[in-house]
C-alpha cells in the first residue's frame, strides 16, 4: 500500500492543487456560457475509510483481449484508438498519472484509449473546442495495491488527471467516477474506498456533476468512448 510519508503526500497534494487549476479554467469558461455547477461530497464517500491491510492481488487480464479502437457514434464523435506503446500518445498519460500520484515504478496498462471531442459543457473558445483525452487501466508493476481506472485530459494549457474510479468497474457510470476540487477544509489526503493512495479536496460524482446542475465531467459528445471499458 501507498504509505503517507512526506514525499508522497507532497506528490498527492500536487494532485488536488492541479485538478483545481483544471476545474477553475473550466469554470471561467462556463461562466460565459452558464453557470458553473456547485461541488458537493458525493454521499458515497467517506472521509473515514480506513485503508485496508489484506494483501491485493494482481489483476489478472481479460479473457477475451479489448479491441483497438471503436468507430465514431453519437456519442463517441471522434471514435477511439488504443494508442501503441512507446508513442507519444501513450507515454503522456501514465507521465501525467505518475506526476499526479506520486507512484513509482512501472505503470502496467491493462487497456488505454485515446479520444478527442469537445469541452464539458461546449464550448466557443479555440482552445477549449477540441480536448484531447485518455482513459487508462492499469497498476503499479511493483505496488499491486495501486490499481484504478483513470481519467486524463489535455488542453491548450495543459495536462491533468481529472478522475479516478475502481479499477473493477466498467464504462463510464455514477458513482465510480470522482473528482477532486481543492478546497481548504479539505488540505489532508486521506484514504478513498476503492481508490489507491490518498486523496485530498472534496470529492465529488464526475459523472452526475455537482449538486442541483447535472453537468458532467464528460460531454455527451464522447461518454461513449467508454462504452466496454
Amino acid at each position: 500500500m501507498l504509505g503517507r510519508v512526506a514525499d508522497h503526500n507532497v506528490m498527492l497534494r500536487s494532485l488536488s492543487i492541479w485538478i483545481a487549476v483544471v476545474v477553475a479554467l473550466a469554470a471561467c469558461e462556463r461562466a460565459v456560457d452558464q453557470p458553473s455547477p456547485p461541488v458537493e461530497r458525493s454521499p458515497t464517500i467517506s472521509s473515514s475509510v480506513e485503508p485496508t491491510s489484506e494483501p491485493v492481488a494482481t489483476p489478472k487480464p481479460p479473457e477475451e483481449p479489448y479491441p483497438r479502437s471503436g468507430p465514431a457514434t453519437d456519442t463517441c464523435v471522434n471514435g477511439w484508438r488504443a494508442p501503441a506503446e512507446g508513442n507519444t500518445l501513450y507515454d503522456l498519460p501514465l507521465r501525467v498519472i505518475r506526476s499526479a500520484t506520486g507512484v513509482r515504478g512501472r505503470l502496467v496498462v491493462i487497456h488505454m484509449r485515446y479520444f478527442e471531442g469537445p469541452e464539458s459543457p461546449p464550448s466557443d473558445k479555440g482552445y477549449l473546442a477540441v480536448v484531447r483525452r485518455w482513459y487508462v487501466r492499469g497498476y503499479a508493476k511493483n505496488d499491486t495495491a495501486f490499481q484504478a481506472r483513470f481519467l486524463v485530459e489535455s488542453r491548450e494549457f495543459g495536462e491533468g488527471l481529472v478522475a479516478v474510479a475502481p479499477y473493477d468497474s466498467t464504462d463510464f457510470r455514477s458513482p465510480d467516477w470522482r473528482g477532486f476540487q481543492y478546497n481548504e477544509s479539505e488540505l489532508e489526503p486521506r484514504p478513498i474506498r476503492g481508490l489507491p493512495g490518498e486523496w485530498a479536496g472534496i470529492a465529488y460524482d464526475f459523472v452526475e456533476g455537482g449538486a442541483g446542475l447535472r453537468i458532467s465531467g464528460l460531454p455527451d459528445a464522447v461518454e461513449g468512448c467508454l462504452d466496454g471499458s
